[in-house]
């Protein structure tokens, strides 16, 4: 036989098995079955959602800035809006202004779930109030979409927790296992010293409490569709761990002087140049276990022939590595992010500097550490002498089991409620409360169940910020199943 005939021969069965394995890639089985008709108060929801927008509960890194009254009015506010709560629910206020609620189980022997939210928001920037089609603490209902500050991070999930507790007692359901709500008051100072998800978590632990699962805000439901890949598909994201958090400043100092006897390069331009150093040599990229995981569930659910490519992902790694890199939006997944953010020089045109300085952001991959950071900067700048300090850090979480009791009745309650829907676990990129709670419980997941789609989303801490109200219904379902199920045996 011919070399010739012989290659074709192999190519020919290679493409055949490969047709084979590609029409098995399918995804797997959906064994949830249907939910029974579930009573919610949308009115009710939409109502209190509304009012609580309207009080500005700002955090600020400055206590001294925070307007505490704002904090309590809306505490007030949660007990006359949820009347059965404030009867029936232990509630403690943690200082300053965090809340923490038991909802007692009908046994002691079994580990508490907690369910986390923050009540506050970050404030609107300043000169942009005027470009909100309503004002941002307005909490507008226009009937399509509900307008405000904290709509879509995070009252909307807050406030669904509620109206699902609520629900449930007015429905006499009693769980089998204790119940928390934990409510911090500054999820958004990041990286703070002062946390309130880490004062709530220590109250817990200091009464000897481990939790059997926690969740909190995270993925949401996405829509997906793309032309003759993906066709009337769903995507809810499940983080199991997120990135770490790190500002760290690198400092060039210098003699300075009068800028008319200036140097070869000055302070700023050395700095410029470690700049460049940094810019150029990026964390290296790789795809974890989860991220697989993800790509993996995404692969099964593309159409026939697209499936030809994507049910050989372990082979073609290296170029979705190469192909991650290039887009910003998944290059976060893939590696620790740099971002240069914030430079300082001289004072004056006509003054060398004496102390050029640049904050650089970054975003960790798990088992990325702070130090790990400033090794980095040393081992990647030419200028030696660089000063290198931490301003703000939190390390990166670890990741949680995706095959836990807790992971499982999310995905069989969104597949529920939507066959379509690709479940998930993902990396989150920001920082949640839930990442405080690690000293006390293993399984915690980060998903909210709000079908938005990712244009929206791009209003989180942005002008006009908004949630439809279309998504609300499936919400407070979620809500009520996950409650049900996490607290039973």
């Amino acid at each position: 036989m011919k070399k010739k005939t012989i290659i074709g021969t192999a190519l020919a069965a290679a493409a055949a098995a490969n047709a084979v394995h590609a029409a098995l890639y399918r995804p797997k089985k959906n064994t949830a079955e249907p939910l029974p008709a579930e009573e919610v108060n949308v009115a009710r929801y939409r109502e209190n959602l509304s009012k609580a927008v309207r009080f500005k509960t700002i955090s600020s890194r400055d206590t001294s800035k925070v307007d505490w009254a704002e904090f309590e009015k809306f505490h007030a506010f949660l007990d006359e809006a949820y009347p059965l709560i404030a009867k029936n629910l232990e509630k403690e206020i943690v200082p300053p202004a965090n809340l923490l609620y038991r909802w007692k189980g009908k046994r002691d022997d079994l580990e508490p779930i907690a369910l986390l939210a923050h009540q506050d928001v970050v404030p609107v920037s300043e000169g942009t109030e005027g470009d909100w089609v309503h004002p941002a603490f307005e909490g507008h209902d226009d009937g399509e979409f509900i307008w405000g500050r904290g709509t879509l991070d995070m009252k909307n999930h807050l406030i669904a927790v509620m109206e699902s507790v609520e629900a449930l007692l007015e429905e006499g359901f009693v769980p089998e296992r204790d119940v928390y709500l934990l409510f911090g008051d500054n999820e958004e100072v990041v990286a703070n010293d002062e946390n309130g998800a880490m004062d709530l978590m220590n109250t817990l632990k200091g009464r000897g409490i481990t939790l059997d699962s926690v969740l909190d805000e995270g993925g949401a439901m996405i829509p997906i569709n793309v032309p003759g890949v993906l066709k009337d598909k769903y995507l809810a994201g499940v983080g199991v761990a997120e990135k770490g958090y790190s500002d760290i400043e690198i400092v060039v100092n210098a003699k300075g002087g009068h800028s008319s006897q200036p140097p070869v390069h000055t302070a700023l331009g050395q700095l410029a140049e470690a700049i460049r150093n940094i810019e150029a040599h990026q964390f290296k990229a790789s795809l974890n276990d989860n991220m697989k995981s993800l790509f993996d569930a995404i692969g099964r659910e593309c159409t026939y022939p697209v499936r030809l490519i994507t049910c050989n992902m372990p082979l073609l790694r290296p170029l979705i590595l190469e192909v991650c890199k290039k887009i910003p939006f998944a290059a976060c997944m893939v590696r620790t992010t740099t971002a240069v953010t914030m430079a300082q020089g001289s004072p004056a045109a006509n003054v060398l500097p004496q102390r050029a300085s640049a904050t650089i952001n970054f975003r960790a991959m798990p088992g990325t550490t702070k130090q790990d950071l400033v090794d980095h900067i040393r081992k990647v700048c030419k200028n030696k002498d660089l000063e290198i300090n931490i301003l703000n850090t939190k390390e990166a979480s670890s990741f949680s089991p995706t095959d836990s009791r807790s992971f499982g009745i999310i995905r069989d309650v969104v597949k529920s409620m939507q066959p379509n829907a690709i479940v998930a676990p993902y990396l989150v990129m920001g920082g949640t409360d839930a990442y405080h709670y690690e000293e006390i419980c293993t399984n915690i997941n980060r998903y909210a169940p709000f079908m938005v789609d990712v244009g929206l989303l791009r209003c989180t801490h942005g002008t006009n910020e908004r949630i439809p109200v279309a998504c609300m219904d499936s919400a407070l379902v979620f809500f009520k199943n996950y409650i049900r199920r996490a607290s039973a045996e």
